[in-house]
């Protein structure tokens, strides 16, 4: 019988591992996935039964953030980050052919420390044939988003009888483009590999990226018929207009409501960004079904995560080209032999750590920009890096320590101060209170050196 060594154990000598000895990897993927929009972080409208009973046995890091993105497309930033391993103003000169040629993509990496890797989904990190090199085994391939028939649907009225765009429609193509939901080919795909990899010895470091719950949001009826849009909530922190000119106010995410918003129009957003989320929870579950039935979920590590997250009517924003928490922030939950179950880490993190982490599983260097989130499991003592930055375009810089966040716009030479800890929904700018002027001081300074080590091509100073 395999002997199984459980993470815990073998923390600090997985390199002497043989790679039959060595933990499986399911990382599923998504897209568009706000923290504050799935079961297990606190919300109690969206309706995510398989995921929270994956987070009931994960451990569970509730300040996951995401680094930035130097085009409207934050994924596209996001998913290059997550299989370079460099910050994100590296990650922007990314080399494909040579970044191939040196085995330097995070599944050659896997590779080289003997696991089998699958990939299938959305992609968005140069041609599909770099997808397909870098992972050797791909199905499925898909581009940044799906293209719906329609583009009017991005620029809805939600008046009474005006509003046609209906999610269930399969002729405005997007999801449905093929006869099936996009969403439900992935676990039609990872059934094909857990039969592949049924009876193998060497591991497996299997990627499963969902476009969803990235627009258009379409979605079968049942799973819009799980909500009332009469009973849905506008967030706290919902304006009409957003006060400060942030740049790319009317990109194409921000299009998905009329200006000035109305509380209709985000009422409808969220009820069909929650059908889409449920819908999404609906394949995770057949998936983690199958790794039941595979017989391999006892040597597996489950990572879960995002790309970035999504606005849908904080600040009276619908988009992820903003420095607010629900747009910056995604869900992250690890999973599997040794990894504490029921656990929150409230320490911030990366969410492209999940690379360096899944490398530091496999045995090998972790010679990434980013860390491995296994020391702070193993060791609550540990400290945790001591800021968060984020940078969008040339348009928006932001950082976090201490509790505080502080977001310049310095196209129009606007200063954000919040206070995270006291304000969760940044509602109270502290920027003009006198008293704060040091902190503002000290937090631009600290950014500002971050940014030059960087290569921020960005000057603040």
């Amino acid at each position: 019988m395999k002997l199984f060594i459980t993470l815990a154990a073998c923390l600090l000598n997985l390199s002497t591992l043989s790679a039959a000895e060595k933990p499986n990897i399911l990382f599923i993927f998504a897209d568009d996935f706000a923290y504050d929009c799935v079961g297990f972080n606190g919300n109690s409208e969206v309706k995510t039964p398989n995921l929270d009973r994956l987070a009931k046995r994960s451990t569970r890091f509730t300040h996951a953030y995401n680094p930035g993105g130097w085009h409207g497309a934050i994924c596209m930033a996001s998913r290059a980050m997550l299989m370079s391993g460099k910050q994100l103003w590296p990650a922007q000169k990314l080399n494909h052919k040579e970044m191939l040629q040196q085995r330097e993509f995070f599944p050659q990496r896997m590779q080289d420390q003997g696991y089998q890797t699958f990939y299938t989904g959305k992609w968005h990190v140069g041609k599909d044939s770099v997808c397909q090199s870098a992972w050797v085994n791909a199905r499925n391939i898909r581009p940044g988003m799906p293209k719906p028939v329609n583009q009017d649907q991005y620029n809805r009225t939600f008046k009474e009888g005006d509003d046609t765009w209906s999610p269930t429609d399969k002729s405005q193509g997007g999801f449905w483009k093929g006869g099936t939901h996009w969403s439900e080919v992935i676990p039609q795909d990872s059934a094909e590999f857990f039969k592949q990899v049924k009876d193998k010895e060497n591991p497996f470091c299997m990627m499963l990226a969902f476009n969803a719950p990235h627009d258009p949001r379409q979605s079968p009826q049942e799973f819009l018929d799980l909500y009332d849009v009469d009973k849905i909530k506008v967030p706290e922190n919902f304006v009409p207009t957003y006060p400060w000119n942030f740049g790319d106010r009317k990109v194409r995410d921000e299009r998905l409501a009329p200006f000035p918003r109305t509380e209709r129009s985000i009422q409808v957003n969220r009820l069909e960004y929650y059908a889409l989320i449920s819908h999404t929870d609906a394949q995770v579950g057949k998936i983690l079904d199958q790794l039941d039935a595979s017989g391999k979920a006892d040597n597996t590590i489950i990572i879960f995560t995002a790309d970035h997250g999504l606005a849908c009517g904080h600040h009276g924003l619908l988009g992820k080209q903003n420095q607010h928490d629900p747009s910056i922030r995604v869900p992250f939950i690890i999973a599997g032999p040794g990894i504490p179950e029921g656990i929150s880490i409230s320490k911030p993190i990366y969410l492209q750590d999940a690379m360096a982490t899944c490398l530091d599983i496999a045995g090998s260097e972790v010679e990434t920009d980013f860390q491995s989130i296994l020391p702070l499991i193993k060791d609550p003592e540990i400290k945790p890096r001591p800021y968060i930055t984020n940078a969008y375009r040339k348009h928006q810089r932001m950082i976090i320590k201490d509790g505080y966040k502080l977001i310049l716009y310095p196209q129009v030479d606007v200063t954000l101060l919040y206070n995270m800890e006291e304000d969760p929904l940044e509602m109270n700018n502290l920027a003009e209170d006198p008293a704060q002027a040091e902190k503002i001081k000290t937090l631009r300074g600290l950014l500002i050196a971050d940014m030059k080590q960087a290569g921020d091509p960005l000057q603040l100073d």
